[in-house]
């Protein structure tokens, strides 16, 4: 995997990963950016949880999980001097599925939190991961919805 950071001006810059996608990034105002990406600590974030999703919901599926919705809502602290990492992490998932099994749903979090997700494993090294979840049930009028278009 290789990725590619090209400084524009300022503290813009162009993320582009061998996937053949860019990404703009920036720094807030106060240290000379224009506010025109997110900053690369955010990314960490994002990609977290992007990994941790995919992680979870192909488990679920694997389990024959009806979900129908997934949201990952991430709190992180960071420490006060540098270097800055991340010293607390709050990965907050929102199931929404018809009957879906608690127990599946933790222990797919479970296993995307201690094997899978390369991203949570690396930022656990300085940083403290917890997890929770709330399981939904779909909106009846979505499942009308969604059976009229089949």
């Amino acid at each position: 995997m290789q990725a590619r950071i090209k400084w524009v001006e300022n503290c813009v810059m162009l993320g582009h990963t061998d996937s053949g996608h860019t990404i703009v990034m920036d720094g807030p105002p106060a240290f000379g950016g224009n506010n025109f990406g997110a900053r690369p600590m955010e990314l960490l974030l994002l990609g977290m949880g992007g990994c941790t999703q995919f992680d979870v919901l192909l488990i679920l599926r694997r389990a024959r999980q009806a979900v129908t919705d997934c949201v990952v809502e991430i709190t992180a602290e960071r420490a006060s001097t540098d270097p800055k990492v991340f010293t607390q992490i709050h990965v907050h998932f929102i199931i929404t599925g018809q009957e879906l099994n608690p127990r599946h749903v933790e222990r797919a979090i479970k296993l995307s939190a201690e094997k899978y997700c390369s991203a949570a494993i690396m930022l656990g090294a300085t940083a403290t991961i917890t997890h929770d979840y709330e399981i939904r049930r779909p909106d009846p009028a979505v499942l009308i919805a969604l059976s009229d278009t089949e």
